[in-house]
């Protein structure tokens, strides 16, 4: 009876290790599967980010390049000598880009990022951009009746068709789907006015 005894406290002793054991493998085990949850939560993180670099460089690019535009149908419609046409078209320009230079500054502001004053901007554009040079601006300034109109449309076309080029890639890159749709309003909207602008130009 006493071996039997001690056969039994024997047995019992290791089934009670034996479930202490598996305890402990469970308890260290679930501590590494806990882990890697954070990871998904970092990628959510990025996925959902309301804006990205390529949205500020737009906005950045775009404000004074609107800018130019409103500058250079100023200088036309200063001279109130172009035909009814092109005086509507410049008009058109100035009260379609003011308000998104607005827009693209309301942007700016919401990502954090200071709005760009009325100088801010020029100094890193060029003609790749289509944009006029200081030169181009006192030509169309100097220039008087329909040489000035000419010389506007001209000037036009090629800072729309740079505006349209700048816009391309930010469907691409950005983010931000406010300032994706805004590109694309840009791009289909200043297509039309290079047509315009084309067709006055050769007097159709």
């Amino acid at each position: 009876m006493s071996t039997s005894r001690t056969i039994l406290a024997t047995s019992a002793a290791l089934l009670a290790a034996l479930a202490l054991s598996g305890c402990g493998t469970t308890a260290t085990g679930s501590a590494p599967e806990s882990a890697p949850e954070s990871a998904p939560e970092s990628s959510a993180t990025e996925e959902t980010a309301d804006f990205n670099e390529a949205d500020i460089m737009f906005a950045q690019m775009m404000i004074p390049h609107h800018r130019q535009a409103i500058e250079m149908s100023e200088t036309l419609l200063a001279k109130d000598s172009a035909s009814a046409e092109t005086t509507n078209l410049a008009e058109r320009i100035m009260a379609a880009q003011g308000p998104e230079i607005d827009q693209l500054n309301d942007m700016l502001e919401s990502w954090g990022m200071e709005a760009m004053s009325d100088s801010d901007g020029m100094g890193g554009m060029d003609h790749s951009d289509g944009m006029m040079s200081e030169e181009d601006m006192t030509a169309l300034e100097d220039a008087t009746g329909e040489e000035a109109e000419r010389l506007y449309l001209e000037q036009m076309i090629e800072h729309h068709e740079g505006a349209v080029e700048m816009a391309k890639p930010q469907i691409i890159d950005g983010q931000n789907a406010d300032t994706i749709a805004l590109a694309e309003d840009i791009i289909a909207a200043q297509e039309a006015e290079i047509t315009e602008m084309k067709a006055l130009l050769v007097g159709e």
